[in-house]
C-alpha cells in the first residue's frame, strides 16, 4: 500500500456506489464523512440510474454519473462511455465503496487504459486499489466495511445518519400534504410495509401491519401514514382499509411520493415501523425512531444506520436464509412469532417481552 497523500493535494475524488437502494441511502454518511475530509475537492459520484434521483439536488456533488455498464446487450458500449467519463474526470482519488468484481474490474480498466487515477481506494482489498481495509470477511455489514475504509486513510467517521438533499421544491409539497392531511399537529406513525418485489418473504403482511396499528392508535398514536412505492399500491390501499374500517379517517396512504419525500414526512412522525426495505434506510436520513422487523435477513447486515434506530427478529433456528421462498410453509416462518401485539409493545413499553426476540440497536421513542 501507498503512503497516504496530503489532503490538500486531492482536488478532484470520484466516489463509487452502485446498489442496492437502500446500500446507497446508507453509505451516503460515509460521502458526507468524505466530503468534509476533503472540503476543497470537486467531489463526483458514480451510482446507478435507480439511485441517481437521490443526489439530484445534492450540494455535495459537482455530477452524478448514472452510466449502468452492467446493462444487457449494450454492457461493451457502456463501459466505453464509463471510460471516456472517467478520463475527462481527471480525479486524483478514485473511493469504490461498492467492492464488487465489476466494480473492481472497471478501476482496473481504467488504470490499465491509462485513466492515471494515482490513488485507488477500496472497500475491498488487492489491485487494482492502493488503499483497503484487510481483515475484514466480506459479509462484514457494508457500514462497517466503509467506515473500516475511512479508518485506513485516517479519516473521522462521524456521522450518525445517512445525509440526503430533497429538493426545496420536494420538501415544500411535502409540508404541503402534511398540512392538507391534518398532519402537521398530529402524533402519527409511518407504516413502511413494502419490498421489492423480489423479495416478498420480508413483507410482515397486510393483516399484521393494521393489527399493529390499531395497537397504536388506542395507547398513544393519533394517526397513522402508510407510504409505499407504485408496486406496493395494493399492499398499503388494503393497509389504510382495514384500519380506518375500524378508526375511520385514522389512516393515510402516500404512494406517490418522491424517494426524497420521504425523508421530510419521517421526520414529522413520532416513529418509523418498516420492513428489511430501501425505503426504510432512505426514512433513517430524518433521524426519527424507527423498528425494523427482520425475517430471512441478517439484522446486522440490514439495519439501516443511526442511533434511533432498532431491528427485530424471532430467535428461530433457520435465521437469515435469505431465501425467496419458505421451505417451511407458505409464508415466512421466521415472522410469525413477530406478532403485532410484541411490536406495540416493543415501541410504547418500558419493559417488553424480549423472549424469543433478538434485538439489534436501541431506540427511543
Amino acid at each position: 500500500m501507498k503512503a497516504l497523500p496530503d489532503r490538500r493535494s486531492i482536488r478532484r475524488i470520484l466516489i463509487l456506489k452502485w446498489s442496492a437502494l437502500g446500500d446507497v441511502a446508507l453509505a451516503s454518511a460515509i460521502m458526507e464523512d468524505i466530503r468534509r475530509a476533503f472540503p476543497q475537492a470537486r467531489i463526483d459520484l458514480d451510482t446507478l440510474p435507480a439511485a441517481a434521483g437521490l443526489f439530484a439536488h445534492d450540494p455535495r456533488f459537482e455530477r452524478v454519473l448514472a452510466i449502468d455498464s452492467r446493462a444487457r446487450g449494450q454492457r461493451l458500449r457502456m463501459i466505453g462511455t464509463w471510460l471516456r467519463s472517467v478520463r475527462a474526470g481527471r480525479y486524483d482519488l478514485l473511493i469504490d465503496l461498492q467492492g464488487s468484481d465489476h466494480t473492481r474490474g472497471l478501476v482496473a480498466l481504467a488504470w490499465l487504459t491509462g485513466c492515471g487515477i494515482r490513488h485507488r481506494w477500496s472497500v475491498r482489498p488487492g489491485w487494482p486499489c492502493t488503499l483497503a481495509p484487510r481483515g475484514l470477511a466480506r459479509t462484514a455489514p457494508a457500514v462497517d466495511r466503509m467506515r473500516a475504509l475511512l479508518a485506513c486513510a485516517d479519516l473521522p467517521a462521524a456521522t450518525a445518519l445517512p445525509v440526503l438533499h430533497p429538493a426545496p421544491a420536494e420538501t415544500a409539497q411535502a409540508q404541503r400534504m402534511l398540512r392538507d392531511h391534518g398532519l402537521l399537529s398530529a402524533r402519527f406513525a409511518v407504516l413502511l410495509p413494502g419490498s421489492q418485489a423480489a423479495g416478498w418473504l420480508k413483507r410482515w403482511g397486510v393483516a399484521r401491519y393494521a393489527q399493529l396499528a390499531g395497537l397504536l392508535l388506542a395507547r398513544d398514536l393519533e394517526r397513522i401514514v402508510v407510504i409505499g412505492g407504485p408496486d406496493e399500491r395494493d399492499e398499503c390501499a388494503a393497509i389504510v382499509a382495514a384500519i380506518n374500517h375500524h378508526r375511520p379517517d385514522a389512516a393515510i396512504g402516500l404512494t406517490t411520493l418522491s424517494l426524497l419525500q420521504i425523508v421530510p414526512i419521517s421526520a414529522a412522525a413520532a416513529l418509523i415501523v418498516a420492513n428489511d426495505t430501501g425505503t426504510a434506510h432512505i426514512a433513517a436520513a430524518a433521524g426519527t425512531p424507527l423498528l425494523v422487523i427482520c425475517g430471512p435477513t441478517d439484522p446486522q447486515r440490514v439495519k439501516p444506520l443511526g442511533p434511533q434506530v432498532r431491528a427485530v427478529q424471532a430467535d428461530v433456528g433457520c435465521l437469515n436464509c435469505y431465501g425467496k421462498r419458505c421451505r417451511l410453509g407458505a409464508t415466512a416462518q421466521c415472522l410469525e412469532p413477530i406478532t403485532p401485539a410484541r411490536i406495540a409493545s416493543l415501541l410504547l413499553d418500558a419493559s417488553p417481552d424480549l423472549q424469543g426476540l433478538k434485538l439489534y440497536g436501541s431506540m427511543s421513542a
